[in-house]
């Protein structure tokens, strides 16, 4: 027995697709920087040191005395020998006066005015310690500064973008088709029949 047969012979449809892709650029131009530091200021306000040394009594000690200094103390000396030969004098004339109540005045007057003065002397140290004055000032210094903010600037650029969108392009590659196809069938009637 023949069977009827249906035969179907498709092919698939396929699509076409040409893509260009999109282009983006993007370039970012550097900031622009300036920067200035202004100088700072600074002042220095000196008062010299100041060193002193005094040798004066030093050099008295050793006699180097200027004349001023000899006039000065021989003037001292004539006055302190003149009240002292006064006072003796004074002194002797009282006991000259008082003669009549006995005693040895004039032996005693002459051996005080005949003997050299009796001197005490122990060590000496020529100059003397201390004899030289030394006087330090130290001196001042002051220092001021000011300092200056430094001036920035900044000027941002803006980013250049340039985009070139993608295009996408279908077409049909291979249209759908469909084939069909009959084998062995035939359509029966009454005293009738077809192959179909």
């Amino acid at each position: 027995m023949i069977f009827p047969q249906i035969r179907l012979d498709s092919t698939r449809g396929q699509i076409g697709l040409q893509i260009n892709q999109p282009v983006q650029e993007i370039e970012q131009p550097q900031a622009d920087l300036s920067i200035e530091q202004p100088a700072a200021e600074m002042t220095i306000e000196r008062r010299p040191s100041k060193l002193t040394i005094d040798q004066t009594r030093a050099r008295e000690d050793v006699d180097l005395k200027s004349i001023r200094r000899r006039i000065e103390e021989a003037a001292d000396l004539g006055k302190q020998d003149l009240l002292d030969g006064i006072a003796r004098v004074s002194s002797q004339g009282d006991q000259l006066m008082q003669i009549e109540d006995g005693g040895n005045a004039i032996p005693d007057i002459a051996e005080a005015n005949g003997l050299p003065p009796f001197y005490e002397f122990n060590i000496g140290f020529i100059p003397s310690a201390g004899s030289v004055e030394i006087g330090y000032d130290p001196g001042d210094v002051t220092i001021q500064w000011q300092t200056h903010k430094p001036n920035i600037q900044v000027n941002i650029n803006k980013p250049i973008h340039h985009y070139t969108p993608g295009i996408t392009t279908v077409s049909m590659k291979q249209y759908p088709n469909v084939k069909v196809d009959f084998e062995n069938l035939y359509y029966k009637g009454i005293n009738y029949e077809q192959k179909i």
